[in-house]
């Protein structure tokens, strides 16, 4: 398996902001306060993939958000479970949001990480492309409860959502732009 030698997604970003008093903690995450910087701090890795279906489509989620009161158009992710590296929860992922499952992990490409909010987020999730046939998409199993559907969106399509704002989540916004920038 590729291992990443990109500091920015093995060590913590802000040891220096001190003190650090924390705020909340729960199983997934700590809010922290670093020295006057309110920070969220994910305890495991976390993940995003871009499939990429035959070099004409994406494979993009449709998933319940109620904080937002909406089903938003995203890219699988999620979080590493504990003591899992990142490629098999990228695997992982994958298969529970979409049903699709993929086993030779070296189909999983690493991308160069993205920042998701510089100032109160300093994690940089480990971004995965992987390259599917249709037939790999048509035969998906069954997807989790947070997943209303698993929808096959072609290129010019997602381009025309993301302009129109029907897909609005930053993080797939900057996954797909960054895609579509190096292709062309």
């Amino acid at each position: 398996m590729p291992k990443t030698n990109d500091p920015r997604l093995v060590s913590p970003q802000c040891p220096s902001l001190v003190p650090v008093k924390t705020i909340h903690e729960n199983p997934w995450f700590s809010i922290r306060n670093r020295g006057g910087y309110y920070t969220i701090e994910f305890k495991t890795p976390q993940i995003a993939i871009l499939p990429i279906v035959e070099d004409h489509s994406i494979v993009m989620i449709r998933a319940k958000r109620p904080v937002i009161g909406d089903n938003t158009l995203e890219l699988p992710a999620g979080d590493a479970d504990k003591g899992e590296t990142p490629f098999i929860a990228a695997a992982r992922e994958l298969a529970e949001e979409t049903g699709i499952e993929i086993r030779e992990l070296e189909r999983f490409q690493l991308l160069p990480p993205i920042a998701l909010l510089v100032n109160r987020i300093p994690v940089f999730p480990h971004i995965y492309q992987i390259h599917i046939t249709q037939q790999e998409f048509d035969l998906r199993k069954m997807h989790d409860k947070e997943i209303i559907s698993v929808e096959c969106i072609c290129f010019e399509d997602v381009k025309q959502m993301i302009v129109n704002g029907e897909i609005y989540v930053s993080l797939p916004i900057a996954i797909i732009s960054r895609f579509f920038l190096s292709k062309y």
